[in-house]
């Protein structure tokens, strides 16, 4: 039993310490579950910004795994953050955060789509619930901004 409210107090605590937390919507008067909105700004591609909704249950020791992720363009995107960022097919971890005690994590991954010269972010979480992984994908198109590369014309 000290266990698991040493446990529940870790979690609670660790859900307590989101700083970039913008919105608290309360799921009804007989329900412990919250939807969190949180904003992300990516650390490399500065330019661009998302926002994070997931569920996070109070003194509960796992966090439903839905969420929704959207992502926008809200400052320069230029040719230098591009040329930072991981190009391979998987991308690379841009957030997480603990979503269980029980090592379930919700991670946000970037990928960068060249052809379509676009960025892709996706949310998802680490532990598969009702036979699914849950996640959901955000896109960011470069047209419009420094970073992106005009195509040449195709000569017949």
């Amino acid at each position: 039993m000290k266990k698991l409210l040493v446990g529940t107090l870790a979690a609670l605590a660790l859900a307590g310490c989101s700083g970039d937390e913008v919105g608290d919507v309360s799921l009804g008067m007989f329900t412990l579950k919250d939807i969190k909105i949180s904003s992300l700004e990516d650390e490399v591609v500065t330019g661009v910004t998302c926002h994070i909704a997931s569920i996070e249950a109070n003194l509960s020791l796992s966090d439903p795994s839905d969420s929704s992720i959207s992502c926008r363009q809200t400052g320069d995107i230029t040719p230098e953050m591009i040329a930072q960022i991981d190009k391979s097919s998987s991308g690379e971890v841009v957030f997480k955060k603990s979503k269980s005690i029980f090592f379930k994590t919700m991670k946000v991954r970037r990928i960068y789509d060249a052809q379509n010269q676009t960025l892709l972010y996706l949310s998802y979480t680490t532990k598969e619930t009702d036979g699914s992984f849950k996640h959901s994908l955000s896109t960011v198109p470069l047209w419009g901004t420094k970073a992106f590369l005009e195509k040449p014309a195709v000569t017949q």
